[in-house]
């Protein structure tokens, strides 16, 4: 996923900065001389799940994931710290389905389960830019989110051994991403790549064991990849 994210976001820079020796008027000259400012995004992701596994009675315990693309959605709010510093606000929804399988499990009904996630995630960003360049500025990003799985299943009373697959309402992640400004006659458009990270264990263990879906189960956090659309 990692080597996925590096290849596509060095493909987005080759594209971008060829576009931007073609430009000669510069477009926005103030923009960026606004200490606060706003915007939305729009986005694609595939997310998938990080997961380790402990010593349990179950030794050939194995899950694979399938992930479907998913979209992504929010608003901007964003504040000059520096020329080449700002620290950002997005507020959004992340929903995507992914299909586990536990592949250890005999039975293919009881080995199969289809997780539909929606987060409402909120991150707290720090956008790294260089000087503008005609009407590029290419740009890093790393910060920290707070995200709420609406669908985790985690007051559900029911567990894996009625056919529910649960988590954690509560998840922390981290973000890091690459990207550009182009700055067009009337807005900015920033296309980028990002990865997000899951910091806690976002598996709920069954309710009684031995449980072959939970048991082996040291680590279970989201990972995924966003093609993240902004226009300010």
């Amino acid at each position: 996923m990692l080597r996925r994210l590096l290849v596509s976001s060095l493909l987005l820079i080759v594209t971008f900065n060829a576009l931007a020796q073609r430009e000669r008027i510069e477009n926005l000259p103030n923009f960026d001389k606004r200490f606060i400012h706003y915007g939305f995004y729009l986005g694609l992701n595939t997310n998938g799940f990080k997961i380790s596994y402990k010593p349990s009675a179950f030794p050939n315990a194995q899950v694979d994931v399938v992930s479907d693309v998913g979209f992504n959605v929010g608003l901007i709010g964003d504040m000059k710290l520096h020329n080449n510093v700002n620290l950002r606000f997005e507020p959004g929804l992340i929903s995507n389905t992914k299909t586990l399988r536990f592949t250890h499990v005999a039975n293919e009904t009881q080995g199969t389960r289809e997780v539909g996630n929606t987060y409402l995630h909120l991150p707290l960003i720090f956008k790294f830019s260089t000087n503008r360049l005609n009407n590029v500025r290419p740009y890093v990003l790393a910060g920290a989110s707070f995200d709420y799985n609406f669908s985790s299943n985690e007051k559900n009373q029911d567990d894996n051994f009625s056919g529910q697959f649960r988590q954690n309402s509560s998840v922390f992640m981290y973000e890091v991403g690459i990207g550009m400004d182009f700055y067009l006659p009337y807005f900015k458009f920033s296309p980028s790549i990002r990865g997000i990270f899951a910091i806690n264990n976002e598996i709920k263990y069954d309710n009684r064991g031995p449980s072959q879906w939970t048991d082996p189960i040291d680590f279970f956090g989201t990972r995924g990849i966003f093609l993240h659309l902004s226009f300010e």
